[in-house]
């Protein structure tokens, strides 16, 4: 906890001191923000397994969040540039998945085809729910420690 910190804003040219706190504070929540958001794919991703543990010939999808977080941090993403039909256009990127989706080798095969094995689904949807609630945990921590810088 800080008690009493001012924060000091270096202002170089003609930026102006709110645009450098701003984005001083986006670059200290970004890390966090990818790895929730990354969480949060791989929730829904789960729970569709879990929804389909009936349906015939379903395969079982998934992808490992520490590959991924690693490749989403490097630049490495599943970010597609847009081709810009005039000199105007401002430039961008479309996000396709946000993870390269595998699937799940069945330990015990079923008859149907489906490879969703619910105890795997549920350790897995367990694990991910308790990673996510501990990052919400870490990123609100992370705001009320600027809160008391900011109010000093």
């Amino acid at each position: 906890m800080i008690h009493g910190a001012k924060i000091a804003v270096e202002v170089y040219g003609n930026t102006k001191p709110g645009v450098v706190v701003v984005s001083k504070i986006d670059n200290t929540l970004s890390l966090q923000q990818q790895a929730l958001g990354l969480r949060a794919f791989r929730q829904q991703v789960l729970a569709g397994n879990i929804a389909n543990s009936d349906t015939p010939n379903y395969k079982a999808r998934d992808f490992d969040f520490s590959t991924v977080f690693k490749a989403t941090l490097t630049g490495l993403g599943g970010n597609l540039p847009l081709a810009k039909t005039a000199s105007r256009h401002l430039p961008g990127s479309a996000d396709v998945s946000p993870a390269r989706l595998m699937y799940r080798v069945p330990v015990q095969p079923s008859a149907d085809g489906n490879t969703v094995e619910m105890d795997v689904e549920r350790a897995q949807f367990s694990e991910n729910a308790v990673q996510y609630e501990a990052g919400l945990t870490f990123i609100t921590s992370q705001i009320k420690t600027l809160m008391t810088a900011v109010q000093g």
